[in-house]
Order: structure tokens, then sequence, then C-alpha cells
């Protein structure tokens, strides 16, 4: 990719924000810091009242409408690793990961990551919300009242029922998965003794099939486009781009507004209050640079306490993946048509038809498995691709190939965010400790066998021409967890910095959103997540700040639903209890139980 467009979009950016913007208001109701995806959410429903004014500040670009870097769908490896689409996060050397570094992208846009990730839409298990409301003071946050917003977020174009909804901003479009690769994937795993489920976000997460994805009409369909865009039109909001929070105000423990920075000149707007929505590494920044945090960090720095929050940038929890890579002995899979020769085509179909292979993420597909039988729900997430391919656009092959992505969905691994410098360009020193605690190694071995097993059944037979990645040679559980640490990546789902709850080391209220300790400063992000979902973090996210914009605004949240959900352990209505999974030797490890140990 050459830099050309990116520029020449950043140039329109600047002009726009010095400009047709005009400057910021100086005072506001509420301020939202970071217009990524759950920033967008908030701004959406707190400037429905239109008695109440609401600033949006993005540090990023804006996502221009004529930028296909963004809005086609294939195009999702260009953004990744581009200075003007990405933060391009580094983890500090993972001690446990040959002291690598690990790259993490982040939207550096509007819209946020949303902008630039797979697409991939998945809600997570309802057991994992019955683990959040399982905790002491998060009672509402359980299964019962958390599908009532996943609804109201979403219109899905499979069909509307108890567990989907179909009149809000996001509209879902279930993967096609007409590759035949796809469907001899279907039909492996339930060779290997796994199930097909009809929708992954519906009764039943349990299982393979196609997947929802956030594109409409072969376009992303981010949460700028969903819920920002379609009201900037409303008086009482304001968006800024390339604006650059520095600090919070406080006058005490009361937020007053914020600082920052936008093409070199210092701004302060005064707001009743202030909602981050930075996401999981910039919110606890932003707190820890402003004196909320441990005060073990921050007095050595000469950062005033506003509150000492010593859980501020603990519990970082992510998603690590793998590709596992086979060969095709059969020309199906789409490597033909992403060669350099075929791309004007593709580009062309995408352009005027918004059709072809530029429409597709070609994430259209994969499955949840509980990989062992001591999990209560499923521990492993495969992502299929009818392709050997990785997100930088490298293929380790010539011909024709397919792959898996896969990896343990809870880690109980903690780490930790934390910044190094009182200058808020710094980017903090991120530790993930992936790979650090037995529960995670041995589950790591275990999803690499599962993968193996799933992709060597009999129905794939007919396309299997080896396996690329790892290979053959990588066998013992030593020589897959040597791989692991060498070739992993982030499945970019960083979370849980600033988690809701009401023990000493928690951060928000569950039932206000507001930072213990302070008043008029709220968190509506993936931060506030007490703990990872067992899949893509979008829509959980977009779930949270739907809640988030309820509980802020002071409104009774939507009454809790009563939908049965598919628990293999108890059955339901729906369905009967089910055997445990196949040849799995039982993980020793003690597990939450709705999940794994904390």
């Amino acid at each position: 990719m050459t830099d050309r467009m990116p520029r020449l979009a950043a140039g329109v950016d600047a002009a726009l924000a010095a400009t047709t913007l005009g400057p910021a208001p100086a005072r506001v109701d509420v301020v939202i810091v970071g217009g990524g995806s759950a920033g967008c959410v908030l701004a959406n429903r707190r400037s429905e009242d239109r008695n109440t004014s609401v600033l949006v500040l993005e540090a990023g670009r804006s996502d221009l409408i004529i930028d296909p870097f963004i809005h086609m769908p294939a195009a999702l490896p260009f953004p990744i690793g581009s200075r003007f689409y990405d933060w391009r996060y580094e983890s500090d050397p993972e001690p446990h990961m040959n002291g690598r570094r690990v790259y993490h992208a982040r939207g550096k846009v509007l819209g946020g990551s949303s902008s630039i990730n797979g697409m991939i839409f998945q809600r997570g298990n309802p057991m994992d919300y019955e683990r959040w409301g399982g905790d002491p003071g998060m009672e509402q946050w359980d299964y019962a009242h958390c599908l009532p917003y996943f609804k109201r977020m979403e219109t899905c174009l499979a069909g509307a029922d108890a567990w989907r909804g179909g009149e809000g901003p996001l509209i879902l479009e279930r993967g096609p998965a007409e590759n035949p690769l796809f469907g001899a994937f279907f039909d492996a795993a339930v060779q290997a003794g796994y199930p097909r489920t009809d929708d992954a976000n519906g009764y039943r997460q349990e299982g393979f099939g196609p997947f929802d994805r956030t594109i409409h009409r072969g376009r992303r369909l981010s949460a700028a486009r969903a819920y920002l865009h379609p009201v900037m039109h409303r008086p009482n909001l304001h968006v800024r781009t390339l604006a650059l929070t520095t600090r919070i105000r406080f006058a005490g423990t009361r937020a007053t507004g914020i600082d920052y920075v936008s093409l070199g000149r210092r701004h302060t707007v005064e707001a009743g209050e202030v909602v981050l929505c930075g996401g999981a590494i910039n919110t606890p920044q932003l707190l820890q640079l402003s004196g909320v945090g441990d005060p073990k960090l921050l007095r050595p720095m000469g950062i005033d306490i506003v509150s000492g929050l010593s859980g501020v940038g603990d519990h970082l929890q992510d998603h690590l993946e793998v590709y596992v890579q086979y060969a095709s002995k059969l020309p199906v899979s789409i490597a033909p048509g992403l060669k350099w020769r075929n791309r004007p085509k593709l580009a062309a179909d995408w352009l005027f038809f918004r059709k072809g292979l530029g429409a597709t993420n070609h994430f259209e597909g994969g499955g949840f498995v509980r990989g062992n039988a001591d999990v209560d729900y499923p521990n492993l997430m495969f992502h299929f691709l009818p392709i050997a391919i990785r997100y930088d656009g490298r293929s380790p092959i010539e011909g024709h190939g397919y792959q898996v992505h896969i990896g343990p969905m809870y880690s109980d691994a903690r780490g930790t965010c934390r910044i190094r410098s009182v200058d808020p360009r710094v980017k903090p020193a991120l530790r993930f400790n992936y790979l650090s605690t037995d529960q995670d190694r041995r589950e790591w071995v275990e999803a690499i066998r599962v993968a193996r097993d799933i992709l060597g059944q009999p129905a794939l037979a007919p396309y299997n021409g080896g396996e690329i990645s790892p290979g053959p040679q990588v066998e013992t559980d030593e020589q897959i967890l040597d791989w692991v640490r060498a070739d992993a990546e982030t499945a970019l789902h960083p979370s849980c910095t600033a988690r809701m709850g009401v023990d000493d080391a928690s951060v928000l209220d569950p039932a206000t959103m507001s930072v213990h300790g302070t008043t008029g400063l709220r968190v509506g992000d993936a931060s506030a997540m007490p703990y990872v979902t067992n899949g893509n973090i979008y829509a959980p996210v977009i779930m949270l700040a739907e809640k988030a914009a309820d509980l802020i605004r002071g409104e009774s949240p939507l009454a809790p639903s009563s939908a049965p959900w598919y628990n293999h352990r108890t059955g339901t209505p729906l369905d009967p209890p089910t055997a445990d999974p196949p040849n799995r030797t039982p993980l020793a490890a003690t597990q939450h139980p709705a999940g794994p140990a904390d």
C-alpha cells in the first residue's frame, strides 16, 4: 500500500479540524473522551435529549466516506500497521513469550477499532454474563439484564426473535459461507463430535456455523457509521477529531472538564460530566495522568492524587491466537482472487457493485467448543478462513490453502497498563503476561490438539494437502508451547483495566459507571468489563455502552429477559443435556462456576 491516499486523507482531516468544524465549545453538559466504539454509542444516546449538549473528542482522524481502506471489508489488512489508521501499540517484552514485544493495533480514527477490525460480531456466551452478575454488586449485569441491550443495539437480518433484535442501529449480516471449504469444515467439526448451531449469538452459542458480521450492503458498518453519523445533524452534538485529551480537570474530587490539544494548540472545555471511552489502554492512561490511580505509581511522577485507586490499569485481559494452516489439494480457496493482478477487478466489483471478494471480511464462519469436560461452556473459539494468509497479507504458500484462528478464551493470566511519563503522548507500558499460568499453557496445548482433530476429519480429506503451520514436526506439548511463544499474535481484545465492582481492587460503581472516589466522572468502554468474554469483544462493548448510557442518565434499565439459553450440563426446555467433548483430557485447574478461575 502506498501512503498517497492516507496522506491525502490526513490533510483533509487537518483542514476540516482547523476550519470547517471550528473550535469546540468552551462549555458543555457532557464531554465524551474517545470517538471509538463505546464513544459513538454514548454520543448518540446522551444527545437524544436536545437540552443536553454533548462534545466528543477523538484523538484520531475522521473516517472519510471516500476512504476504501476503512469501508471496503476485504481491505482490513491495510489499516492495521499504518500510522494513519493505527496507534500501533506494543507490549513490553513478554517474559513467557521469549521476551517478544507483541504488536497491538488500535483504531486511530473515528469509530476506533470498529473502523479497522475484522468485523466479526460475537456477543459471548450467556454464562459470561452470569459470571459478571455473580460478583458482589454486579447483580444487574447478568445475562437476563444484558440481553435486552444486545437486542436494542442490533438489527439482525437473519431474523428477530426472543434473543435477537430487529430495530437497532447496528445492522448485522450473516456470513454466506458458500465456499466449499466452509461446508467441509462444518462437516468435519460434526465428525469430530461437535454440534452445529443455527445462531452463535442466539439461544445456543456452542457449535459451528456461519458468523454474524458488521457488514451491510458490502460496506463495513463501524460504530461511527451505525451510531454517530446518523445523528451528526443534532445541534446539541459536537464532534472534534485530531483532539488529544491530555488531562481531566478536577475541583477536589469532582471532574469539571478536560484539557486537550488539537493541531498544536491547547484548549480547555468545562463540562458538567466527563465520560471516558478511550478503551482498555487509553482510559486507564488518562485516569493515571489525572491523578486517579495507584499512589505508588503516580506520586513518584509528581502527580497529585485525586482518588487512590490501585486497580486502575490492573486486571488487563486479552485473547491470544495462532493460525493453524493447511495446504489445499483442490483449487477452491480464494487465494487467486486476492493476487495483485486480480485486485483491480476486486476493487471495481466493490466500488461499483458492492459485491465480490472486496465486499466480505472472509471470516464468514467458525465455532465455539468446550475443549474438555471440566469447563461449563465453550473455552475455545474458531475462526475459519478459506485461504492461508496472515493479517498483514503474507501467505506461507503460493497455492491454495485454508486455516483456523484458534486460542483459549479464558486465560487466567492478568496484565497491567501503566503510564511511563506525565506526557500524554508517551504510550503506556503494557504487559499482558501471556502463557504465564499453568491453566493458560494447558489450554493452549488443548486448543491445538482440538484444531488438528477437526482439520484431520474425513470431510476435509479431499482438500487436505498437509499442515503448513505449525507443521507435523511440532507434536509434543512443549513443542506446541514453543511454537505458540514464537508465533502467537493478539486477537486484539484488551479489556478490564478499570473494571466494575465494589471490592477494593475495582474502579467503577456498577450501578452508575462512576469512578470510585470521584463525582462527575464515568467510564463506559471495554476497560469497565470485569472479565473478558469468550469471543470478539466489539459486541459486548456496544452492549455495555448502551446500558451505561441508561445508568449514567439515571434512567431505569431495560426490563430483564426471560429467554432461556443453552446449558450443556442442565439442559433447558429447548434441549436435553448433552455429552462432554469427545476424547478430551480434563483440565486439572480449578475453575469459576461459570468459567475459569480468576
